[in-house]
């Protein structure tokens, strides 16, 4: 049982040991800050999905979380803080559960299933209501909350952001940061804003390749996959700029090739790590 928990949609899926997604069911986010009424709707996806012949459930959620994943305290969702997620899943499904960022979950399907199969450095990242990476290096995902690369400054001064600083990258580009901006949602934005917020992504990574030693980002996310070719591009060209070391130079940017799957294959992809198929 796969499980995507994001600030405007929820989604959860029935997913095999191939990473082939077998059936799905979605619905909005339910704005509220009453906890229970988030998560009545979140058991309420799991019911209409399950058979009850799941052996493990994984899940990818906004963070931050604590390290293992037992409590989840997403900045674009207030309804939650400290919230007992892990367990509450396994209790409802009766299976084991891990949780671990959604981001991360992309960079874990995009590794499996997608972009960056066989790369052993690259950075996964998401661009949706807020913007959140996973790294892997040497064929590992750093664990805990190594990869918020949304919290890159990449406009010394700029927008205040949710998690207290100015001018990090979540800030700039996110999906609630361009309506709060323009007035409109992201979806709506125009070929400037577009250019401007592909730029500051490149920005960002171009610090992450300059520090990590990576020469690969794969992009996912409602807000980046719909702003399509135009956004990856300006990214490209910002990268090409600022990542100009030896090992960093030629470093790209490229959209999750698994799209919208890929939150649910990389939730699946969580749990499978923590309890590996009985028959594999």
């Amino acid at each position: 049982m796969a499980l995507d928990i994001g600030g405007t949609k929820l989604a959860a899926a029935v997913v095999d040991e191939s990473g082939v997604i077998v059936r799905r069911a979605r619905r909005p986010t339910p704005v509220t800050t009453d906890a229970d009424v988030l998560w009545s709707a979140v058991a309420g996806l799991l019911d209409e999905v399950r058979s009850g012949d799941e052996v493990v459930g994984g899940v990818g959620c906004g963070g931050p979380m604590a390290a293992d994943g037992a409590t989840v305290s997403p900045l674009h969702l207030p309804a939650w803080r400290d919230f007992p997620l892990r367990d509450r899943v396994a209790g409802h499904l009766g299976v084991p559960v891990a949780v671990d960022n959604d981001a991360k979950a992309i960079a874990r399907a995009e590794g499996w299933r997608g972009a960056a199969r066989g790369e052993r450095d690259f950075l996964g990242m998401v661009v949706s209501t807020g913007v959140g990476g996973g790294i892997v290096l040497g064929g590992r995902l750093l664990l805990g909350n190594a990869g918020h690369v949304g919290h890159v400054v990449v406009r010394p001064g700029g927008r205040t952001c949710r998690c207290g600083g100015r001018g990090c990258l979540e800030a700039e580009i996110s999906g609630t940061a361009i309506a709060e901006a323009t007035g409109r949602p992201a979806a709506a934005a125009g070929a400037e804003v577009v250019e401007a917020a592909g730029t500051l992504l490149g920005r960002a990574v171009a610090s992450v390749a300059n520090l990590l030693d990576l020469r690969l980002a794969v992009v996912g996310g409602s807000v980046a996959l719909g702003w399509g070719e135009p956004f990856i591009a300006a990214a490209q060209a910002e990268l090409d700029v600022r990542a100009r070391l030896p090992f960093s130079a030629g470093a790209r940017v490229v959209a999750a090739a698994l799209g919208d799957d890929a939150p649910l294959v990389g939730a699946a992809a969580i749990g499978w790590a923590e309890v590996p198929p009985r028959w594999g």
